[in-house]
């Protein structure tokens, strides 16, 4: 007997009011969540949520995921960390590492396989996830918890609103707990970061959290001047290998839920000057235009 399910992480602003879930039918589905967290850590406790409800259990676990970050840091990653004293190839500590370690632990003596869905396609299982983490990160955006479901029969926890939650580690400055007692970020602040994500290998790489910062009509005319549709960007868009840092050139206010963002992308390979019009569509900003033009 196999056990399919599909797991999914939400944020609203990345970081943000963040929410999981994972579903197999509608008798059996889970979901919780954070006032303050990212979409990655939505979708590893999503997985990890669902490994230690179904840790009783003798069948086969299928687990789709729209996440390559998180099927790469399950398959692929993990075991390098851990030997490496849950260190990245470069040094750096691995991010989210307190759910990283609950998932190897989860995954000891397991028979689990992941497949890549795409996200927002129609994949009745992802689409059920994706509702149930949304879902949660609006319920605690709004000051409230989410429904924590049925769960996985009699290994329901009591805690399990709440997801998996990381004990702080103050001394880490790169630690997202550690902020929570900081002013919440403008609406500029968030954007400019959300701008900023875009340029990172890491977001370029998930499908999924790219389209969660894309508008539904979002549009681009890039630096050739060919326009690009949302579904064009969303099959062509991956990781460049190139590191590129945002310069703000200004940040305009156009109305409460439309901010125009001006700034210059810089690379070894070039600069480029870019415009983003960042619009608020149900609590969340998202990128609604992009144009970009190469500076001599």
């Amino acid at each position: 007997m196999t056990v399919i399910a599909a797991a999914d992480g939400s944020a609203l602003g990345n970081p943000g009011p963040a929410g999981w879930g994972w579903y197999v039918d509608a008798d059996t589905w889970a979901s919780g969540g954070w006032p303050h967290g990212t979409n990655n850590m939505g979708e590893l406790t999503a997985v990890l949520d669902l490994l230690q409800q179904t840790a009783d259990s003798d069948a086969d676990l299928l687990v789709y995921c729209d996440s390559t970050y998180v099927i790469n840091s399950i398959t692929k990653w993990m075991p390098g960390w851990k030997r490496k004293g849950w260190r990245k190839g470069d040094g750096k500590p691995v991010q989210n590492v307190e759910i990283m370690k609950a998932l190897d632990a989860a995954l000891q003596g397991r028979r689990v396989r992941f497949e890549w869905v795409k996200g927002h396609a129609g994949h009745e299982l992802n689409e059920q996830a994706d509702r149930l983490a949304n879902a949660a990160a609006l319920a605690f955006s709004t000051g409230g918890l989410p429904d924590p479901g049925p769960g996985f029969g009699a290994a329901r926890r009591p805690d399990a609103h709440a997801g998996y939650a990381p004990t702080p580690k103050p001394a880490e400055p790169d630690d997202l707990f550690s902020t929570l007692d900081e002013p919440e970020p403008t609406d500029e602040e968030q954007v400019i970061e959300l701008e900023r994500s875009l340029l990172t290998d890491e977001v370029r790489g998930d499908p999924a959290a790219v389209a969660a910062l894309l508008h539904p009509e979002w549009a681009e005319i890039g630096r050739s001047g060919r326009l690009w549709s949302r579904e064009e960007m969303l099959d062509a868009i991956g990781p460049t290998g190139v590191a590129t840092s945002l310069d703000v050139v200004s940040v305009s206010r156009v109305n409460t839920d439309a901010i125009l963002l001006v700034w210059r992308a810089i690379s070894d390979e070039r600069n480029t000057l870019r415009s983003s019009l960042w619009l608020r569509d149900r609590g969340r900003w998202r990128q609604r235009f992009h144009q970009g033009t190469d500076e001599s």
